[in-house]
């Protein structure tokens, strides 16, 4: 049996090697002439995984180790026999932090307390859900908006889309990328000119889902013509050739790597294994999971309480938004690099706060609801 995998997915060399042949390539060497003769892939987003790639190949199963599966053609492999698995939800708890680190760096930066505040959550699957979780957990009022989850599960508790446009002081999209062939809950360019133009509270704007559901000319003048009062943006059209008037345009910019924690990965790592595994009925990997995730630099951190943002400094010790906003804007080119030689980011849940003074109650209360430890 073969295996291809692409060879930035972490934790995953050695695993199969007693089980298969694996040959780990660069998303860029993943090709007709490469997979003809696999038996299973192992990818991220970079791979475009359709009748291209697969048409001539024996591939049975393609795992994705992301929560996103635009990048698969999923039915073009179901009508030719070929299993799809992605690792939904592995990252949820990573994009959280991400819009944490996001929402109070753009708070300190505006001067805008977020306790008082209404952040729109469009698009509440696994990482909404997360992300709206942490934003109440700062104090915010959260707005949710998911019409196929409402449909699909008869859900209460969501709103409209005009409602958020009306009310929302925030608004983050986490959705995921789907075309016209699905009609009314088409997410391609949602984020369009009318949508910016609808928006009654000059709210901030964030992205962390995929970068073709904003229409980015669109987004450019809502930003020039103060339609929104900033801009965060994870993901971009045409990555990695991203759009240089708009890094200059927004107040944080990053590589797509809101995901990208360490935790993140080894979750996502894990569920492709388990998937393969099950496929290929090699029972001692279905309940894999790497043996050592590398611990954070500073496990502990130190918390001042007469600190004017405690909060803020505790989020910003366990990941800060600024550092890789920083390192995109001095080398844009860099895109693709960046990503692939992330550093470790560990998540909330990685660090103890500790002080040599006592917290108070209530911000004891949001470190907790956020997942950090306490000593």
């Amino acid at each position: 049996m073969l295996i291809v995998a692409d060879s930035k997915i972490p934790f995953l060399e050695g695993v199969f090697e007693p089980y298969a042949d694996v040959r780990y390539l660069d998303p860029g060497e993943i090709t007709p002439e490469t997979v003809r003769d696999a038996d299973a892939l192992i990818v991220r987003t970079r791979t475009k995984c359709n009748a291209a790639l697969l048409e001539h190949s024996r591939v049975g199963i393609v795992a994705t180790a992301t929560i996103g599966t635009d990048h698969i053609d999923i039915n073009w492999c179901i009508t030719h026999g070929i299993v799809c698995a992605s690792a939904a939800g592995c990252n949820a708890a990573s994009v959280a932090q991400y819009m944490n680190s996001a929402l109070l760096r753009v708070s300190l930066r505006h001067n805008v307390d977020l306790r008082r505040k209404t952040l729109g959550v469009i698009g509440c699957g696994n990482v909404g859900t997360k992300v709206a979780a942490a934003a109440a957990a700062l104090g915010m009022n959260v707005l949710l908006n998911d019409p196929p989850r409402v449909c699909k599960e008869k859900l209460s508790g969501f709103v409209d889309l005009e409602t958020i446009q009306r009310e929302a002081d925030f608004i983050t999209l986490h959705v995921p990328l789907w075309d016209a062939e699905y009609g009314p809950w088409r997410t391609e360019h949602m984020a369009d000119e009318a949508f910016f133009r609808g928006l009654k509270r000059k709210p901030f704007f964030f992205n962390a889902s995929r970068g073709d559901v904003v229409d980015e000319s669109a987004l450019k003048d809502a930003i020039k013509s103060g339609l929104i009062s900033g801009a965060v943006l994870d993901v971009w059209h045409n990555e990695p050739e991203i759009d240089r008037e708009l890094l200059s345009l927004v107040d944080f910019a990053t590589p797509h790597i809101a995901g990208y924690s360490a935790d993140g990965k080894v979750n996502g790592t894990a569920m492709s294994v388990e998937a393969v595994a099950k496929h290929f009925g090699i029972e001692p990997l279905l309940n894999f999971f790497p043996a050592k995730v590398p611990a954070p630099a500073n496990p502990v951190i130190t918390l001042d309480p007469a600190s004017p943002h405690p909060l803020a400094d505790a989020v910003f010790a366990s990941y800060d938004i600024e550092v890789d906003d920083a390192a995109l804007r001095a080398a844009p080119e860099q895109f693709e690099d960046l990503r692939g030689s992330y550093r470790v980011r560990r998540e909330f849940s990685a660090y103890t706060v500790r002080s040599d003074k006592p917290l108070p109650s209530e911000l004891r209360d949001k470190l907790l609801k956020l997942g950090f430890r306490l000593d």
